[in-house]
């Protein structure tokens, strides 16, 4: 590895795992600064069903790319990399470490790996009409779609993720090529980082379980339910249907379920991302993993395979 190389601290892994504790913990040991890679963290509002770090619990660490956006502003994955790059060179330009922490795999993987994007094309009316089909075909249909022209992403796309479906159908449609083959060739350059990577998970899965069930519970304590009900009746577009803690909680506030039924489908529903968030992020190969429920002190675990990697650089 270059010594030029930018170095950067990363803490990935499902919900409800504690990768906010331990990045405040590394950042106040190693002099850092903690870049979010949150999809829904980036919007303003949404505090509790997004899980956002309280002041307290940020330690007066600062904290960057959370609260940018209005709910109802778009924002793609390639404006997230150009941000969270231009971040890591603030942060090592004031001599501390830059450290992302989050659970959105593919924010983490574009930014750490340098994939780049080209100029996005975009055509409104086309958009809306996909997103009327999303809404009326429902997004397996589309899926099946995208599998006629591009397998290798339909593989990876999940019914539920609309915003996904409409970009892979809308970058084929107005430019030709596959979002599979777009990725591919954007991954030219080579990363400006030199990265540790630390990954939680939980041997036993039903202690991560038990974590997001506690959790909900805390998030329902502290007005989730009241932040949804604000939601939807203030916002319209697509953020909140993509936002864990308010489309489950939307029956209840239509009176078509009861709440302890809502808040039952929202502890299933998170259990399910973080199932999904693992299979991402076991994929990247790079990615030291600790078990939390097998290691004493996490927070010394991580410390070890941080300074471990550094000094392989150094060497």
């Amino acid at each position: 590895m270059s010594d030029d190389k930018i170095r950067i601290v990363a803490v990935a892994g499902p919900t409800a795992s504690g990768k906010t504790a331990l990045s405040v913990r590394l950042a106040k040991y190693y002099s850092g600064e903690i870049i979010s890679a949150d999809s829904m963290q980036i919007y303003k509002g949404m505090s509790i069903a997004t899980a956002k770090p309280t002041k307290d619990e940020m330690q007066g660490i600062p904290h960057h790319l959370m609260d940018l956006l209005e709910p109802r502003e778009s924002f793609s994955v390639s404006q997230y990399v150009k941000l969270a790059h231009e971040k890591a060179a603030e942060i090592t330009a004031r001599g501390n470490l830059p450290i992302i922490c989050g659970g959105t795999g593919l924010y983490m993987r574009s930014f750490l790996e340098n994939i780049s994007f080209s100029e996005e094309e975009t055509d409104e009316s086309l958009r809306a009409a996909l997103m009327e089909q999303y809404r009326t075909r429902g997004g397996q249909a589309m899926i099946e779609y995208i599998r006629t022209f591009d397998p290798e992403t339909a593989q990876k796309l999940l019914p539920s993720n609309s915003k996904r479906i409409i970009r892979a159908i809308e970058i084929y449609k107005l430019t030709g090529k596959t979002m599979s083959r777009q990725i591919l060739e954007s991954r030219s350059e080579p990363s400006p980082y030199d990265i540790a990577a630390i990954g939680i998970t939980y041997a036993d899965r039903q202690k991560l379980y038990d974590r997001i069930n506690k959790r909900v519970d805390i998030m329902m304590k502290n007005g989730l339910l009241e932040e949804a009900e604000s939601f939807y009746k203030s916002e319209i577009g697509n953020t909140a249907s993509a936002a864990i803690g308010y489309k489950e909680l939307k029956p209840y506030l239509d009176g078509e379920v009861s709440l302890e039924q809502a808040v039952d489908k929202l502890k299933q529903e998170t259990r399910h991302y973080a199932k999904r968030q693992l299979t991402w992020f076991k994929r990247d190969k790079y990615i030291k993993w600790i078990e939390a429920d097998k290691c004493s002190d996490v927070y010394n675990e991580a410390v070890k395979i941080i300074d471990e990697c550094f000094c392989k650089v150094s060497d």
